[in-house]
């Protein structure tokens, strides 16, 4: 009869176990003690198992306490309650405690320490059950395989394909897809390839992991026949959906203007087979597409489709918000954000940093700030953004200012923390400052990191520390690109020429490819060494790995050409660039003034003018000097008139110097006494050294005085103007007036500095 009844209470203890029924668990467990069942180690088991599968970790493990005798079935379930809670002291310690232990128990344990981030001992631990002789299932090569991935451990990753295989679990749809996973985030796509075509069957997951590993290793058109695949197959769900819309998002701002309308279209494609599917109400690709739109910059089409979604939540406001901020329209940001408000929306933390970055990149840095004060515990990432803000428009003190006060409030920094603020420094020249960040990444695990090291590498470079900034440089683990260039840059900016080839040598030597940003460096090294032959080698290097296009590059050579005197060249590169800047034909056009080709500069100006290229200050400094310099007198006058006339330019200092310097010449002081009356740039001492040089050419006794005098006030001490103004009235045999200025020369205690030759 007990037997009977034993059975009985086993078959209302699983019903209660697949019903998750605690409050009836109770009662039975009650019943059992209550009738001398306790000993019964199987509805004991099955008490435990209900109370793990409820969540109640403390009952399952009390009752586990009073059993006088356990098995391997007592065991499992409060070990999988612990695992599920999380609480890996105590699972270690039940598991350590286990007589026996089989493939489920090593399963929930790697399973556990994986999803905590200690993926390392996770496959320690996968090793130790290996060696104990164990057979790992289907689970356990899934979540090792995660492990490998996200570890980025290949050789890990293949050994376990090489047990899936031998276990004949390779085509097991679950392993396989876990497999793939491994392989995209090791960023071994054609081993990926190979297991793809292997598997037997293949699910949404399969073709997802697929795309989204692509879509990492920039393998756009790939992804997007990956997705077609998977179309075809009948597989396309909203998941599916939303992952080809995030490779049209990812890739608008990094690619050119045809990439852009591509992406563009295959975004609008995917939108109608959306709606054609019946996604119309699915909120997660409706967010998808209001992303991809607002990423494009269609606002027009986000906000039409934002009106009509049947609904919503933060995340769309957010996206919303972001996509007006990249468009530096705060007017509708605020809109929104009210609206947002009115419609019972809370703003979240992804809010609060779309407005912080809205402001920053419209550069209104005061609202910024406002917002950002207003929230009361920023995040990390607010912090970033407002820092970043500070940085990217040259608030480099405040910037400093803000990481003091978030190390007062107590906001541990992050690598982008400290590679923004270091930065700052370096444009600051805050050696100091940079040493005591220096001092605290030696103590984090952010030293070794490329992109904080980049930003140690600027400020050591930058204030004239290189022996340090190469020790840094060599101290990097896995340097990047960005650390190459720093150093460059950074021996270019000491003018060490010679050494910044050495290092470029080196950088090639190692298969580090160049950017954009590598050969302009190396070209400008050229240029200040005057050193055409190496430049050509470059040119050549530039041509084979093509970069022959790039517009900033294109102009360093043609500076590098002119100022080796080459100017035919330099016009003759000039003209085969695809694509040219306002800094390109600056450059020319300075080119042609610095050789004294005077009227090639004026009509290349005139040519630049009918291109509809704009001139900017910088182009009238140049053709004005080409002006002065050819003797272009009225030509001269008359683009200094347009300058300020047409193109609403305020003429600056080198622009007066350049007009005076080409009147001067031509000894037309008049006009030149209207322009000083006029100007605002009077205590440039330059532009009355000029001057003054052309009063002593020109005999022009009373403008030269008044010029002397000016030079006087400015700077005192300097015996420039005294020199010149004696020449001129030794010349003119005025020798009372020597005299006199002798003799202020020498109350003054002015001493000429004597002439030396360079030779």
């Amino acid at each position: 009869m007990k037997k009977k009844n034993a059975s009985f209470l086993a078959k209302l203890l699983q019903l209660c176990v697949d019903l998750k029924a605690q409050k009836a668990g109770k009662l039975l467990q009650a019943y059992i003690l209550r009738t001398c069942h306790f000993s019964n180690i199987y509805l004991i088991n099955r008490l435990i198992e209900l109370y793990s599968r409820c969540g109640d970790t403390a009952a399952a493990h009390n009752l586990f306490n009073l059993m006088p005798v356990r098995n391997l079935f007592s065991y499992q379930p409060i070990l999988d309650s612990y695992c599920k809670a999380n609480d890996l002291w105590s699972a270690h310690d039940i598991f350590s405690h286990m007589a026996e232990r089989n493939t489920l128990c090593w399963n929930l344990m790697i399973g556990a320490l994986s999803r905590n981030g200690y993926k390392g001992m996770a496959l320690e631990w996968f090793y130790r059950m290996r060696m104990g002789g164990l057979v790992p299932t289907r689970f356990t090569l899934a979540i090792v395989l995660s492990a490998c991935g996200s570890l980025g451990d290949v050789v890990c990753g293949r050994e376990c394909h090489g047990v899936a295989i031998k276990l004949a679990l390779d085509g097991n749809v679950y392993v396989g897809n876990a497999l793939l996973g491994m392989y995209m985030k090791c960023e071994s796509v054609s081993e990926a390839a190979v297991v793809f075509r292997g598997l037997r069957e293949c699910n949404e997951v399969s073709f997802t992991v697929m795309m989204e590993g692509l879509v990492e290793a920039n393998l756009v058109n790939e992804a997007f026949g990956m997705f077609i695949l998977m179309h075809r197959n009948g597989l396309t769900d909203s998941v599916s959906i939303s992952s080809v819309l995030s490779v049209c998002s990812k890739f608008v701002v990094e690619n050119d203007y045809v990439g852009r309308n591509l992406h563009n279209l295959h975004g609008k494609q995917i939108h109608g087979l959306a709606l054609k599917l019946g996604f119309e109400r699915d909120l997660h690709v409706n967010n998808s597409l209001l992303d991809m739109y607002a990423k494009h910059s269609n606002m027009e089409s986000a906000e039409m489709l934002f009106n009509t979604m049947f609904e919503v939540n933060v995340v769309s406001w957010n996206v919303m918000i972001a996509g007006y901020g990249q468009q530096y329209n705060m007017g509708t940001v605020l809109e929104y954000i009210e609206l947002m408000q009115m419609r019972g929306f809370k703003p979240d933390e992804v809010t609060n940093v779309n407005m912080v970055a809205a402001c920053v990149k419209s550069g209104d840095i005061d609202t910024g700030r406002r917002i950002f004060d207003c929230i009361s515990s920023p995040s990390l990432t607010c912090w970033n953004a407002m820092l970043s803000g500070y940085s990217q428009n040259e608030y480099h003190h405040d910037a400093v200012v803000l990481f003091k006060e978030m190390q007062f409030r107590n906001m541990r920094p992050d690598r982008t923390t400290f590679a923004i603020i270091l930065i700052s420094c370096a444009e600051m020249g805050l050696l100091e400052g940079g040493k005591q960040i220096h001092a605290i990444l030696l103590k984090t695990e952010h030293y070794a990191d490329p992109y904080v090291a980049n930003g140690l590498i600027c400020i050591y470079s930058k204030c004239g520390k290189l022996d340090v900034a190469k020790r840094i440089f060599g101290e990097v683990p896995q340097s990047d690109i960005v650390c190459w260039n720093s150093m460059l840059a950074g021996l270019s900016l000491h003018s060490l020429e010679t050494e910044a080839f050495i290092f470029f040598k080196q950088m090639l030597g190692k298969g580090m490819p160049p950017t954009e940003f590598s050969y302009a460096i190396i070209i400008k090294c050229c240029s200040s060494l005057t050193s055409l032959s190496q430049g050509k080698q470059v040119q050549g290097l530039i041509l084979k790995n093509g970069y022959g296009s790039d517009v900033y590059i294109g102009t360093s050579l043609i500076d590098l050409y002119c100022r080796c005197g080459e100017v035919d060249g330099a016009k003759l590169f000039f003209d085969m660039m695809p694509c040219k800047n306002t800094v390109t034909w600056n450059e020319m056009i300075h080119g042609y003034a610095h050789n004294g080709h005077g009227y090639e500069a004026v009509t290349l100006f005139e040519n630049m003018v009918q291109a509809g290229i704009r001139p900017d200050s910088v182009t009238f400094v140049s053709v004005l000097t080409a002006c002065s310099h050819s003797g272009l007198v009225d030509t001269g006058v008359k683009i200094f008139n347009i300058m300020h006339q047409e193109y609403r330019i305020k003429p600056l200092k080198d622009h007066y110097t350049c007009i005076i310097d080409s009147l001067g010449r031509a000894g037309r002081f008049s006009e030149i006494e209207v322009l000083i009356g006029n100007m605002d740039c009077k205590d440039d001492p330059i532009l009355w050294e000029v001057l003054l040089g052309s009063c002593r050419v020109h005999s022009n006794v009373k403008l030269a005085r008044r010029a002397a005098e000016e030079l006087f006030r400015l700077n005192p001490n300097n015996s420039a103007p005294y020199a010149l103004l004696v020449n001129m009235y030794s010349s003119l045999d005025r020798w009372d007036d020597v005299k006199y200025v002798g003799a202020i020369m020498n109350k003054q205690q002015i001493t000429k500095e004597p002439g030396y030759s360079l030779v």
